[in-house]
């Protein structure tokens, strides 16, 4: 019976999204219980895919991503696989119809990851961000949306943005292991042996920018998806603001984070927010 292997493979893309994000995951809950499932599917892939060129140090990276990548491109066309994440995937792309390109997009930036340290120029940039975070993204509103095409292309800029503003807030927080422990660097023109205060308070001007226009899109989502979203936009407005707060040197060497308690503070508060309409 694949429906029980299925069962099996969603659960494990939910656990996925439990064990490396307690705030995506937060968020995830507060969705509607209709799209909830798919967003950890997509989860679970982006995931994966991220922890290959990210944290397997010890192994051929290269080798275990071009499998990962050719059992991806099996389980599209079969429509299943023994990979239990990426037969979750696979069933939410057919399901919603995802455009193989945001996927392949995806795919490019995750594999630029292996080999490339150093974004020069603001091209190389936006590519990067387009495929590691915008359509990221787009697939989660193709879900939010349930495949409704003038929907999506009615929100489709501003989910790019929303997806730009939370990749470069990682960028930030994640400044020292990027740099220390995989020697990369984001952000062009930006010297990181002497990141100062004007260079780090450009990078946020970018974010809030982005974090503006999105914001302007989650209040266009359809009720299955606006709160569950906007509790996500709260944490990360939250993590940059005390990235804000943190002189530059001090975001060079420590990781950022925003604590438990502090994140079901503003799940409370965006409850009352959201309640009150006054996102």
């Amino acid at each position: 019976m694949k429906i029980l292997f299925d069962t099996v493979s969603y659960k494990c893309s939910e656990l996925v999204t439990q064990t490396y994000s307690t705030s995506f995951s937060l968020a995830t809950k507060m969705l509607s219980k209709s799209i909830r499932m798919d967003i950890y599917n997509i989860y679970g892939f982006v995931r994966f895919a991220d922890e290959i060129v990210d944290s397997f140090h010890d192994y051929n990276k290269e080798l275990l991503f071009n499998k990962f990548s050719d059992d991806l491109k099996l389980a599209l066309k079969d429509k299943i696989s023994l990979n239990p994440i990426l037969n979750s995937f696979q069933h939410t792309f057919h399901k919603y119809n995802l455009d193989k390109s945001l996927v392949d997009a995806f795919m490019k930036s995750m594999r630029m990851d292996l080999h490339k340290t150093k974004y020069l120029t603001e091209e190389e940039y936006k590519t990067y961000i387009y495929g590691s975070a915008d359509v990221v993204g787009l697939m989660c509103l193709k879900v939010f949306v349930k495949g409704d095409p003038i929907k999506y292309e009615a929100l489709k800029d501003t989910a790019m943005s929303l997806g730009s503003a939370f990749q470069k807030v990682n960028f930030l927080r994640d400044l020292k292991t990027d740099f220390d422990d995989l020697n990369r660097t984001y952000f062009p023109k930006t010297d990181l042996n002497n990141l100062d205060e004007n260079s780090k308070q450009d990078i946020i001007d970018e974010i809030e920018a982005d974090f503006a226009k999105g914001l302007n899109g989650i209040k266009k989502l359809p009720i299955e998806a606006k709160f569950g979203v906007f509790i996500a936009y709260r944490y990360y407005r939250q993590l940059l603001k005390k990235l804000k707060r943190t002189p530059a040197l001090q975001i060079k060497n420590t990781r950022i984070r925003v604590s438990n308690p502090k994140k079901i503070e503003l799940l409370m508060r965006s409850y009352v927010k959201y309640q009150l309409n006054l996102m």
